[in-house]
């Protein structure tokens, strides 16, 4: 049985400014707002970072595996009502920890569980699986503003 998504790749854009070429979140599978959210990229050929990272061996570069986790993450924080209509900028990155690569082809679920919010921050666990394998983890940590406003 197919499961459907929770939050379209369209319903994902209108809540993160994220566009393409730099938007990587295809679906949230399962969220439960200020607790927890999963979601999805399905990593293809086609991603351009591919060509040059790295020709004959193409590997998704961990500083992208760290910004779709982050994408997720800001999903998570922005659903909050007290964030809703306000944009989450990554402010640290703590323990990050590579564990495996991810290749075309690979299925990345995003494992986002909420750790701690402030009136203007939020802290996360961020996981990032290939085939229930941890590829990545880190500690997230957001700055939430207004959209027009500059932090």
């Amino acid at each position: 049985m197919t499961q459907l998504a929770i939050m379209t790749a369209q319903e994902i854009m209108d809540l993160i400014p994220n566009r393409f070429p730099i938007c990587y979140i295809d679906y949230v599978d399962e969220m439960e707002p200020d607790q927890n959210i999963v979601a999805t990229k399905n990593v293809t050929i086609n991603e351009s970072f591919f060509r040059g990272h790295f020709p004959g061996n193409p590997v998704m570069p961990g500083v992208l595996i760290i910004e779709t986790l982050a994408q997720a993450a800001s999903i998570l924080i922005l659903k909050s009502p007290s964030f809703y209509k306000k944009t989450a900028y990554l402010g640290a990155v703590k323990n990050a920890k590579f564990r495996g690569m991810v290749k075309p082809g690979d299925v990345m679920k995003l494992h986002i569980k909420m750790l701690k919010t402030r009136s203007r921050m939020g802290i996360v666990d961020a996981v990032a699986t290939v085939n229930d394998k941890k590829v990545c983890s880190a500690e997230l940590t957001f700055i939430v503003a207004d959209r027009e406003e500059k932090i």
